[in-house]
């Protein structure tokens, strides 16, 4: 990647190379060709479990060295933004290593096994004053920065209620393998993996969540060692999650996480109903929002479709038609572009760790409701 005369260059060295980190690596291939950003981020090293993945992933990916240490990454002065896509339980050692070299961190969901962990991550690095983001692109969907411009308007009136549903199929198959996301030292199974986006989303749309009643489920018991293997371990997080939730601002909601549900490959899903409409959107459709107006005509009510388009920024960076759609990669390079903006100090509202902590701090209420069969405050 070059950068542009007067853009500040730092070094990104990219732990993890899977699903995510291939994600996060485009993410920041696309940013600056899609956006004009004030800092640049240099593809420098990428580190992997070993060094001949990481070798093969940095060849793929475009970055410049490869190594089978990330405290090898980490100490490297080239490097200066570290960009954590490992399994849950690695992302507080390397986060704080990270920090306390003084670099900047950008850590995939959940931010922590625990929320003492995210707390002692968000602290330090408030204390190093480095810059955080956590990995909740969906946020950075133009649809639903509108549905929030649109609540901000009062277009749908006072808010009443929410209901927010993340379920997808990946752990449906019950001789589907252990693996990592299965590991309660993790901090958790389905409401920890894909539960924290539908909190994030909750949070960004509604506000702070106050209270909860929680119920999880393990529905699984025992899954094969390995694929095709007769030995069976034990699973001892949640494949359901549901919460009914008790927002600051009075209203009142529901959450469900679902990693068994079939059919569902990313169903993220919310509806919003407040005193004079309500607004409603499917990951699944993602490109669009569903708008209820009350006072429409007797006779003519219904939910109105919205298409994305240039209206709806950054959609137009991407595609200059209306109706076109942006993908799941676009929304992980306006993340990148909103990142590498703060780093300049602008204000961007991204998540940053102090919201990944939050989020956290949701996830652990639930669980604790469930346990205690009671509502429960969320730590503030």
């Amino acid at each position: 990647m070059t950068a542009a005369s007067g853009e500040q260059r730092l070094g990104l060295g990219l732990i993890g190379s899977g699903f995510m980190g291939r994600t996060h690596a485009l993410g920041f291939l696309n940013a600056p060709r899609v956006f004009r950003l004030p800092v640049a981020a240099e593809l420098e090293l990428l580190a992997d479990a070993t060094p001949e993945l990481a070798a093969r992933a940095a060849g793929s990916l475009g970055f410049r060295r490869s190594t089978g240490s990330w405290r090898d990454l980490i100490a490297d002065p080239a490097v200066q933004i570290v960009d954590i896509t490992t399994p849950n339980t690695l992302h507080k050692e390397m986060a704080l290593a990270a920090i306390a070299a003084g670099k900047h961190v950008y850590c995939e969901k959940p931010l922590a096994p625990t929320a003492a962990d995210a707390r002692e991550m968000t602290l330090a690095a408030e204390r190093a004053g480095v810059v955080t983001a956590v990995g909740f692109n969906y946020l950075k969907n133009p649809m639903v920065k509108l549905a929030r411009e649109m609540i901000a308007n009062g277009e749908i009136g006072e808010l009443r209620s929410f209901q927010g549903v993340h379920a997808e199929d990946y752990m449906a198959d019950a001789d589907a393998p252990w693996t990592w996301r299965l590991d309660p030292a993790g901090g958790g199974g389905a409401l920890a993996d894909i539960g924290s986006h539908i909190i994030a989303m909750a949070r960004y749309l509604m506000g702070p969540i106050e209270r909860v009643m929680g119920d999880v489920a393990t529905v699984i018991g025992s899954r094969p060692v390995a694929p095709g293997s007769s030995e069976r371990r034990k699973v001892e997080v949640d494949d359901v999650a549901r919460a009914l939730v008790r927002f600051a601002n009075g209203a009142s909601g529901s959450l469900e996480a679902n990693w068994l549900a079939a059919g569902r490959k990313m169903r993220l899903d919310f509806e919003i109903i407040g005193s004079k409409g309500a607004l409603a959107f499917t990951q699944e459709r993602f490109n669009e929002l569903q708008l209820y107006r009350i006072d429409d005509v007797r006779g003519r009510r219904g939910f109105c479709t919205i298409l994305a388009g240039p209206e709806h920024p950054p959609y137009g960076d991407f595609c200059v038609a209306g109706g076109h759609q942006l993908g799941f990669n676009d929304l992980k390079t306006i993340e990148v572009g909103d990142f590498l903006r703060a780093l300049a100090g602008e204000k961007t509202g991204h998540a940053d760790f102090r919201e990944g902590l939050a989020v956290m701090e949701t996830m652990e209420a639930i669980y604790a409701s469930a346990r205690e069969q009671r509502w429960v405050r969320v730590s503030a």
